[in-house]
């Protein structure tokens, strides 16, 4: 396979595995619980559409959502499970209109692919790492057997265990990290989660250090070096990245990016897509 067939084909793959929200039943609006807080203006439990919910599923204050006090929801994403359970597990059968027990399979289902879909993610992108080839194979095998379980039926879906199956592919994915972090020169932190918040990091070098988990909540990382770090799970919530360089970072995820301040002068990795509520003055 040449490199730019083996990139397009890299592109399909992640694609598939970011939220359509035209495709999908407004799942994350309903089966998901939220509590009154800095992300949500208001209290909902699970299995409760939320009241900006419109009939078509769609946000009826979309386009405002920051501004009302709704940011959570602008920095969550299934990874596509939403149209996957919406179109696929349960056939295009809309909650509103189905029986009891499949609204409530279907919201207790939506949780369990989301999972999945976030460890075909990580999957996914590790193998587009070139020094993570030593354990390739593995992570093909782990890639396509996290594909059949998100597949599965309904019935299946529920009866998974998905923290024994998280924990086989952790296994791959520390291994993909050593192997690409061993690469960066000089000596590689370890501050895997590591308490961090509101953190003074201004200018730190953190070029391939494990930040897995960490803390970074509100931390100051203007200008900091984060080339080639591990961000898996990073909770980056208001964390500043004025200038600094993610470039070759892995593991980052969309809303782990969407949920930090940054810059015209923030460099990301090209797994990620620049915020448009980034601004030269936040």
């Amino acid at each position: 396979m040449g490199e730019h067939t083996a990139d397009r084909t890299d592109d399909r793959a992640r694609a598939q595995l970011r939220g359509d929200c035209a495709s999908c039943f407004g799942l994350c609006c309903v089966a998901l619980p939220f509590a009154r807080s800095a992300d949500f203006a208001i209290d909902k439990d699970a299995g409760t559409p939320c009241a900006n919910l419109r009939t078509d599923h769609r946000c009826g204050i979309h386009a405002t959502l920051r501004e009302r006090g709704f940011t959570g929801c602008t920095v969550y994403d299934c990874f596509g499970a939403g149209q996957r359970v919406s179109q696929v597990t349960f056939g295009g059968g809309d909650w509103r209109t189905g029986p009891p027990e499949r609204t409530r399979r279907m919201f207790d289902v939506f949780p369990v692919v989301r999972q999945l879909h976030e460890l075909l993610w990580y999957l996914t992108e590790a193998l587009t790492l070139p020094a993570a080839r030593p354990v390739h194979a593995g992570l093909r095998e782990a890639l396509a057997d996290t594909e059949r379980l998100a597949g599965g039926t309904p019935e299946e879906l529920a009866a998974l265990d998905v923290p024994a199956h998280r924990q086989r592919v952790n296994a791959l994915l520390l291994r993909t990290s050593e192997l690409v972090r061993a690469g960066t020169r000089g000596r590689r932190k370890n501050r895997r989660n590591a308490d961090l918040m509101g953190a003074r990091l201004k200018g730190a070098d953190l070029a391939g250090a494990d930040l897995r988990g960490a803390y970074l909540i509100a931390a100051d990382l203007t200008g900091a070096d984060l080339r080639g770090a591990d961000l898996i799970g990073a909770d980056l919530r208001d964390a500043d990245l004025t200038d600094a360089d993610l470039t070759g970072a892995f593991f980052l995820t969309q809303p782990q990016v969407d949920a930090a301040r940054g810059g015209p002068g923030t460099r990301l990795p090209d797994s990620v897509s620049r915020p448009v509520h980034w601004t030269a003055g936040h």
